[in-house]
Formats: structure tokens, sequence, C-alpha cells
């Protein structure tokens, strides 16, 4: 009988899943690598806001803390997005004022954090290094970062909960002989900048607005605070000609930024000292099979499927595990013998897609939001779906907004869609008869032939 639990990694998912599994009854130990990060250093310079969705909310429902999260959290209606001219264009994310929500990654991670903490069920251990974690004795041995003293913890079942580069992943790895992983960089990086609020302690932009500067092969964003600064990211090659690597001074950057980001640069005043004083950070896939080992390890949010950051939905998946998660140890009483083996089948399948459709999602938010083609089309798209809502759903509303499809699902109809709307859009008079009778009979035909 499980009785006893640890979670490695006290990162959102980690606390989260700790809160689900002390409200079963469950004794958690959930051991976090690195120091008590509320006192507020580790997520300096390197915090890319979360956009929290319906699927996200769900899990924080499940959990009876929508109150908390509701204080930290800004709705966003919708897209702004910031031309090369200064124009801008607004794009709403749905329908209804459907929103999502930015949330500071650090202000999550604390408020989840200390509501663990103050769970009388729940030990929070700050500073252990896993050293070894043996699945046939049950054990883990970590070692404290900052006294050298080895710990021994032993526990009916483990949770990976620590991010994309898993020493849990990797003690799963080292212990499974067909242990299958892949590894993806994508050729942007990223680095943190800030807006901050006006002399009145206002927001210089559109609060409830995710912004984007889209510019082909590279964008900058922002998202809001509570405080009344934005959150900014510049995804940006590594290398190349229009890169990282080329912007070694602030006069080059400065360049950079009123070529590229004119309407920005007043809004900005510590922009050349962010530049450089905040990290530049790599952004990595990971894919991996199996996700449990033995019915005694289980792997869980970036641990088991880590995500570009380009649909939002990092968080989102990883609160999603822990709902579905939840919803298994229901139907199941309990048993953890059936629990983990139908968690991996049903979450791996959609793990991967979401993987795959926030690398294509990139595409379309540093392109494709500047080209009017596409904004033709999701104009197309929200008609036809407002006339027909049992016919069409807008990938990106299955993605965000529609909690109980699945990712893959969602995927496999997007394409469907995807295929529909490249016959339409290559209609030689699609942009004088968009709005016709004939498109919505096209659209239906080409649904009916499906």
């Amino acid at each position: 009988m499980v009785k006893n639990i640890i979670v490695s990694g006290a990162g959102p998912i980690g606390a989260l899943l700790s809160l689900n599994l002390a409200k079963r009854g469950y004794n958690v130990k959930l051991l976090e690598r690195r120091a008590d990060f509320r006192s507020g250093t580790l997520y300096a310079g390197r915090s890319i806001n979360i956009a929290l969705s319906d699927r996200g909310w769900r899990g924080i429902e499940q959990a009876g803390i929508t109150e908390e999260i509701c204080k930290i959290a800004i709705p966003m209606y919708g897209r702004y997005i910031h031309n090369l001219d200064g124009s801008t264009v607004y794009m709403p994310y749905g329908k209804d004022q459907q929103a999502i929500y930015s949330v500071s990654r650090a202000a999550i991670n604390i408020t989840l954090l200390n509501l663990a903490s103050q769970h009388p069920a729940i030990e929070v251990l700050f500073n252990q290094k896993t050293n070894q974690l043996d699945l046939s004795a049950k054990r883990l041995i970590s070692e404290d970062t900052q006294t050298g003293l080895i710990h021994e913890h032993q526990a009916d079942l483990f949770f990976g909960s620590d991010g994309a580069f898993s020493g849990s992943r990797l003690s799963m790895q080292l212990q499974h002989d067909r242990f299958e992983y892949q590894q993806h960089y994508i050729p942007c990086a990223y680095k943190e900048l800030i807006i901050p609020p006006d002399i009145q302690g206002g927001f210089k932009m559109e609060k409830n607005a995710l912004h984007i500067w889209p510019r082909g092969q590279f964008m900058m964003i922002a998202l809001p605070n509570p405080d009344g600064n934005f959150t900014c990211t510049l995804f940006l090659p590594a290398e190349g000609p229009v890169s990282f690597s080329k912007l070694t001074t602030p006069d080059e950057v400065m360049q950079f930024f009123k070529r590229e980001f004119s309407d920005a640069v007043p809004l900005m005043p510590t922009l050349c000292e962010d530049f450089f004083n905040n990290p530049t950070s790599s952004l990595v896939t990971v894919k991996c099979y199996p996700w449990v080992f033995k019915n005694t390890l289980a792997l869980i949010g970036d641990a088991a499927h880590a995500i570009v950051p380009f649909y939002g939905q990092g968080m989102n998946c990883g609160f999603e595990d822990c709902m579905v998660l939840s919803g298994l140890l229901d139907r199941h009483r309990e048993d953890w013998s059936v629990v983990l083996p139908e968690y991996q089948r049903l979450r791996k399948p959609d793990g991967d897609a979401i993987a795959d459709l926030a690398i294509a999602n990139f595409y379309e938010m540093s392109a494709s939001t500047a080209d009017p083609k596409f904004l033709l089309q999701k104009k197309i798209e929200a008609r036809f779906a407002e006339l027909h809502p049992d016919k069409w759903i807008p990938l990106y509303s299955m993605v965000t907004f529609s909690p109980d499809l699945r990712y893959s699902e969602a995927l496999r109809r997007g394409n469907v869609q995807q295929a529909i709307m490249n016959q339409i859009m290559s209609r030689p008079e699609i942009e004088s008869e968009w709005n016709q009778h004939q498109i919505e009979t096209a659209i239906l035909e080409a649904l009916n032939d499906v």
C-alpha cells in the first residue's frame, strides 16, 4: 500500500502535485536541489511569464486554490500585433471575452510552495541533490549542497518533477535498458527584458493583452504583471547574421531595437542594462518513453515532456498531468498499479502533440501574425466557427479553451482544418469573397469529404 511519496522538484508542477497528494492523505516529502527560491533570486532575469489557460485553471480548481492564484493573474483577451512601421493590429483570442491569464512564474511558484509548506502532510527540503535513486530498495540518497551531509529517504512511490534536465529521468534511463529519449534545441534563444510602469504606476500599453512584435525569424513578446510592468521576452537566433552573437555593445543593441522594435524603445529605459545583465537562455524540447518505471517512479511535467513556450502550454500541460492523475486515482480507487500505466498511456501522446504544436506556433507568432493572408484566414475561420460552432473550432481555441479535448485530438483536427484552409486560401478571389456564402459552402463540402 502506498503511504509515503517523494516528489523531486519543487517547481510549480511539483508543488501542485504535492498538494493534491497530501489532500488525499499521503505523506509527501518534496525535495528541491536548489536553495529556497522564495528569497526572490532564482527567477531574476530568466522567467518567461506563464499564460495560464483553461487546462491549467482546471488543475488549480481541482486543488482548491483558485482564489490564491486569481490574486496574481491578469486576463489577456487577445494579441496586440506591433508591426515594423509602428502600427498595431488586435486579434481576440476567442469569443465571449475568453482570456488567457498572465502570471509571473516566480509568483505562482512561490504561492504554490507556500501552500505546500503550510500543509501538515508535506515536508519541504531544499538544497537536496539526488545522488542515488534505488528503485528496488525504494530508497533515495540525497546530499545537502550547503552542509555536505548525506540523507537517506524511504518511500513507496517517487515522482520526478525536476524539469527539462531531470535527474529522476536520468535515473530511470540508467536503470531501463530500452529507454527512449529525444532532445531538440531550436535555433532561437531568449532573454528577459522589462517595460516598467509609468510615473503614476500604471501600464504603458494595453494591460489586458499579450503584445507581440513579429519579425520573421525572431520576435519579442510582452505580458503584463500586477505591479504595472510588462515582462518582455526577446526570442532571437543564438548565432547568425541577426542574432544574440551580433549584439555585443550597447550601440549595437540600441540600433537593433530602434530598427526592429521602434515603438517599444521609448518604453524601456533600462533596455541596455537589462540586456547585458540578464542571461541568454536556450529553448529545448524533450520527448521520452517510458514515463513510468516498475510502478515506482513516474515522470511528470517538464521531466516527461519539456516544450518550447510558444503555445503558452508548458505549465498548463503539467497542471493537466496533475489533474489527469487525480482523476485516475478517483476512478481506480487509489490503485497505483492501474493508475500509473493508465496515466502514461493517456498523457504520452498528448505530451508529444503539444510539443509539436508549440514549435509550429513559434513560426505562426514570429512570422505569420504579420502576414495579411494569415490574418484573413483567421477572420474566415472565426466567421465559419461562429456560423457552425458544432463543425469548426479554431486550433488555438481547441488547445487553449477546450480542456475536454486532448492535445493529440486537437493536433489531428487542426491538421485537417489547415488542409481545408489551404484550399480556401488558394482561391484567386479570396480577398474579396472571403465573407460570401460560397466560401461557407466550400468549407462545408470539404468537411463532408473528410
